[in-house]
């Protein structure tokens, strides 16, 4: 506005000098709101550009060029390699029923220039042994099954033998089959990369839709032994359980598993939804989660759902690296309690205490709760939102 319109309005009395007042103060409220918003997103941008490994979920492959190295432990002066008194770790050998071949070799001349004679070949003490592991001629065994025809005398029909019991109806033995579903289930082997392996070292041509046929019959055999696995796991005490990305058949899925003591279940979801969370879990199941702080999880009880401290460590590293004030001095605080927690583990493990590590878990519950506390009654809405999402993941 240029001075003459401000004394233009001014001419004209109070209650147009009211209206334009009244009008530029809506519009400095707008921009304040608006630059509130461009500064939080702002801030939201540049701690993008700061997150890698050590303080988030990304892998170490996807730090950005300009993110700090991983420190290295200081040297400690001494050499490389065994140091003197250490005890060697070599290859160990193979026991003798594992040996297909003994290849005896004698010494033929000594030093002096005496050279051995053949009844000279009496051992003077135990053998150096050296064993050599190498591969088979790579070729799979080929079998014929002739099934012969005979001329009934009675009727003169003409009669053909049938497959006996446990031969294949297909073109391919089971081992071979469980081979091509391990390689492309298991290692991941496209389906022409395996094509090419199976002809160039197994000197077996197979075509891709083969390989399809024989994943589908592969499937079918491992359905009773996956649902026994899956009741097996569903039964135990605590699973760790967690979900990633997957492609099939060139569409983003989600691979989610669950992981015991001693069994663990794999399967293929259309996404990372709850629901498929719990038809994994089934409805049964009364033991402990462990999990990251992934939304989906907040659906279990936060009394049967341990959460992940490694992750938690990372959290606390985030803010404490990339906060400022009160968010940085949380991300401190939540470093010291991880760092107790993982002490008090230590400590476990060696004296096997667990009266003690409850006791120090307590104590440890009790400094979590108060940071959080802390936290949530910020005024930076960014550290209110972290501490409101930790609650409901850690059950506070």
């Amino acid at each position: 506005m240029e001075r003459s319109e401000a004394e233009a309005i001014y001419a004209q009395g109070r209650e147009p000098v009211v209206e334009v007042l009244l009008a530029l103060s809506a519009r400095v409220e707008a921009q304040d709101a608006q630059l509130a918003k461009l500064a939080e997103r702002l801030g939201d941008l540049e701690q993008r550009l700061k997150r890698d490994s050590r303080n988030s979920s990304l892998p170490p492959s996807q730090d950005p060029p300009w993110a700090a190295k991983r420190g290295r432990s200081r040297g400690t002066g001494r050499k490389r390699g065994g140091q003197p008194g250490h005890v060697g770790h070599g290859r160990s050998l193979f026991p003798l029923e594992r040996v297909s071949e003994v290849v005896e070799h004698w010494p033929q001349r000594c030093s002096c220039g005496h050279v051995f004679r053949e009844d000279e070949q009496e051992p003077s003490g135990a053998p150096a042994r050296h064993q050599l592991a190498e591969l088979p001629p790579l070729a799979v065994e080929i079998s014929e099954h002739r099934l012969q025809r005979l001329c009934c005398p009675d009727c003169g029909r003409t009669v053909r033998a049938e497959l006996p019991a446990g031969v294949p109806r297909g073109c391919f033995g089971p081992k071979l089959e469980a081979a091509i579903a391990a390689l492309t289930v298991r290692n991941r082997l496209s389906r022409r990369q395996l094509v090419e392996l199976m002809d160039e070292l197994f000197g077996c041509p197979v075509a891709t839709g083969t390989i399809d046929a024989i994943l589908s019959r592969t499937g079918e055999t491992l359905e009773p032994v996956y649902e026994a696995l899956l009741e097996q796991t569903r039964a135990a005490g605590a699973l760790n359980i967690d979900e990633t990305g997957w492609y099939l058949a060139g569409e983003l899925r989600t691979l989610w598993g669950a992981f015991a003591k001693r069994t663990a279940v794999i399967r293929i979801a259309p996404n990372r939804g709850k629901e498929h969370l719990h038809a994994l879990l089934g409805d049964e199941f009364a033991g402990i989660v462990g999990s990251d702080r992934f939304v989906s999880y907040n659906s279990l009880d936060p009394a049967r759902r341990q959460v992940c401290w490694s992750h938690l460590r990372r959290d606390f590293t985030f803010h404490a690296d990339l906060g400022l004030g009160s968010q940085e001095a949380f991300g401190l605080d939540g470093l010291e309690i991880t760092w107790h927690v993982f002490q008090a583990w230590k400590q476990f493990q060696k004296d096997g205490n667990r009266a003690a590590l409850q006791e120090r878990v307590e104590a440890i519950k009790g400094e979590m709760r108060r940071l959080l506390e802390r936290g949530s009654k910020g005024k930076r809405q960014r550290l209110t939102r972290a501490c409101a999402f930790f609650c409901v993941s850690v059950g506070g």
